[in-house]
């Protein structure tokens, strides 16, 4: 025979009521913040190449104010494009990131066939950094400038080689912008980011290469590459002794390489405006700033809607390039 409902027990009953009503309605009514979990920094280009470098430091400084680890995978492989494809078709929860370069807006000029849109596929969320390119000649080629190197390639012809990190990266592009500004006859070898293309100018299997400045400064600085050119408008204060290539053939010539973020298209806004929240507040962080700023590396920031803005500039600028140095996919 049931109890009968005393006073007590009712009071009870309408105390749990409450509490189920309000507490246990209430955590579903807000799941767990985001993020919850690790999220996770695609890159596509190896460890130690100028991309990495940067992509760590600030994927450090993010997990720390995100409260969960930004961890770094890198997937290297035709010039970025085996990364972009791979958060072209991620989930777009903002666990998976993707730190790209310039390369996005390029590589659909220089390849056949390209698994992404970069204007359709990705939700941009901040432009991060930018810097100029360096002229690296291996010292056994005995050139101290750009004009002392330009006639020794052009008293052996055929007989020099330049490395890239793959074929359509920026680093390709601008070298192949100098090489037919000079009227030069080399050959072209990409590889499979900046890192080994670097070990071979190191070794001598090529014989010089333009790349980002965070990455060319410790190996000019001890001596194993030369730094004969940078690729800015004003000289570099973190080279200030190395003219620039344009000083050097009395023209206009510049190129910079950019970074940034973007995320899978469909990405929720408000995901996509924490995360533009988190970068800006991280390039603002004075240890940052200075520590890139070492590596010839300038911190920018900016809204989601301005860096959509700048990739669209940018896709429609690398079309005329790309077709200009006839650079294109072997």
């Amino acid at each position: 025979m049931a109890k009968p409902f005393t006073r007590r027990t009712v009071c009870v009953a309408a105390l749990l009521g409450s509490t189920f009503l309000f507490g246990t309605g209430s955590a579903q009514a807000q799941p767990g913040a985001y993020p919850d979990k690790p999220i996770r920094m695609v890159l596509g280009f190896p460890p130690g190449g100028p991309t990495d470098i940067v992509a760590r430091i600030l994927g450090q400084k993010m997990s720390e104010a995100l409260g969960q680890p930004v961890v770094v995978d890198n997937k290297p492989g035709v010039a970025g494009n085996i990364a972009a494809e791979m958060i072209a078709r991620a989930s777009a929860d903002g666990y998976t990131i993707l730190y790209n370069t310039s390369s996005i807006t390029i590589s659909p000029w220089v390849y056949q066939k390209v698994n992404f849109d970069p204007l359709k596929d990705f939700a941009p969320v901040a432009l991060t950094a930018e810097m100029p390119l360096v002229l690296l000649a291996n010292p056994s080629v005995q050139a101290n400038t750009t004009a002392e190197l330009v006639q020794k390639i052009k008293a052996a012809t055929g007989k020099y080689n330049y490395g890239s990190s793959g074929t359509g990266a920026i680093e390709h592009l601008t070298s192949a912008q100098f090489v037919f500004s000079q009227g030069l006859q080399v050959t072209h070898i990409p590889y499979k980011g900046t890192a080994p293309a670097l070990t071979d100018l190191i070794a001598g299997q090529t014989q010089f290469m333009l790349t980002t400045m965070n990455t060319a400064i410790p190996y000019v600085k001890d001596g194993r590459l030369r730094a004969l050119g940078v690729t800015s408008l004003k000289r570099a204060p973190a080279l200030p002794n190395v003219p620039t290539l344009a000083e050097a053939m009395k023209t206009d010539f510049a190129s910079t390489a950019w970074q940034g973020i973007v995320v899978p298209a469909g990405t929720p806004a408000d995901i996509v405006a924490k995360l533009n929240k988190v970068v800006n507040e991280v390039l603002k962080d004075p240890a940052v700033v200075q520590k890139l700023a070492d590596q010839g590396v300038a911190t920018l920031g900016g809204t989601p809607e301005q860096y959509k803005a700048f990739i669209q500039k940018e896709y429609a600028r690398w079309q005329g390039v790309v077709k200009d140095s006839g650079a294109k996919s072997q």
